[in-house]
């Protein structure tokens, strides 16, 4: 047995897919799952272990590098991964560094990563072609992996999760949170006829978020939007009332949420069931992409 396939054997996959009850009002009216792929691993949880399996599958450089900030679960994910398979990894940190590291940071330190920190205005051409070209001559034989893992191999492991779905429930609807675009364009590449896509804003970027999904999607696909009424000011923005929507989901739910993504994306399931926004007697998933690991 290889690394990898060693790795493999302590995930939980397929990941759960539970039927869902709150106490909310208009829940009674429509019918709820949540995928729980925050069930998948301690650490490489959630949508992380999607976007990562077909790169680590595939895998042949001599190192890998990515981008993320002081909390990313994306560079928690891929440190982790990189520490049990052996593979040497850069990340690339956006702002600077500090005496009192993030939790995350300081993971990565004890899985041996080399950060490098690097100023906002680098930060921001991490999609810049020459930008690029630059880390491949400096980084020679390194695969370099987009923020958040969005990319081609990223929507084809999505589509894994889909395939699971599919085979538990017809579903009408599917909720999950957009930041880097790669999940949701996943999702919507594997629906079936008549079903959509529902995407939470979880940072500020009407037509930006919209961006980024549909470079992944045929121009005819209209089996999805994004409702952007729930970011409560911008990414890893939180306000009193969505802390302690949490706090109080935490205490009376079987599983955890967050205030960054999870937390966004059920307090807008709440809002848009006591508005009657959903169909009577609608089938509907809700995913759980984890990412618990940034409220440390």
């Amino acid at each position: 047995m290889n690394n990898l396939e060693s790795l493999e054997t302590t995930l939980t996959l397929p990941s759960p897919c539970v039927v869902f009850k709150p106490n909310w009002p208009g829940s009674s009216n429509v019918n709820l799952w949540v995928k729980r792929d925050d069930a998948i691993h301690d650490v490489i949880s959630g949508n992380k272990w999607r976007k990562l399996q077909n790169v680590l599958n595939s895998f042949s450089q001599s190192r890998i590098v990515s981008f993320g900030g002081a909390y990313s679960n994306h560079l928690h994910a891929l440190g982790f991964a990189c520490s049990q398979l052996g593979i040497p990894m850069t990340a690339l940190v956006r702002g600077h560094q500090s005496a009192t590291p993030s939790p995350m940071l300081q993971d990565l330190t004890n899985w041996h990563v080399d950060i490098e920190f690097v100023d906002r205005i680098t930060y921001q051409q991490r999609d810049n072609k020459d930008y690029l070209e630059t880390l491949r001559e400096r980084f020679v034989d390194a695969l370099i992996i987009p923020e958040g893992g969005s990319q081609l191999s990223a929507i084809q492991g999505i589509q894994t999760m889909m395939d699971e779905v599919h085979d538990k429930i017809h579903f009408d609807t599917i909720m999950a949170p957009v930041a880097s675009g790669a999940t949701l364009a996943g999702i919507v590449s594997a629906l079936k006829p008549k079903q959509n896509a529902l995407g939470v804003g979880v940072l500020k970027g009407e037509g930006y978020l919209e961006s980024l999904v549909s470079q992944f999607l045929p121009s005819s696909n209209e089996q999805w939007n994004i409702n952007h009424n729930f970011h409560f000011g911008g990414y890893a923005k939180v306000k009193p009332e969505l802390l302690q929507f949490c706090e109080t989901f935490n205490s009376l739910a079987p599983f955890k949420i967050e205030p960054v993504y999870s937390g966004k994306l059920f307090w807008a399931l709440k809002d848009l069931l006591a508005q009657g926004f959903f169909a009577d007697n609608a089938n509907i998933v809700i995913v759980h992409t984890g990412g618990l690991q940034g409220a440390r």
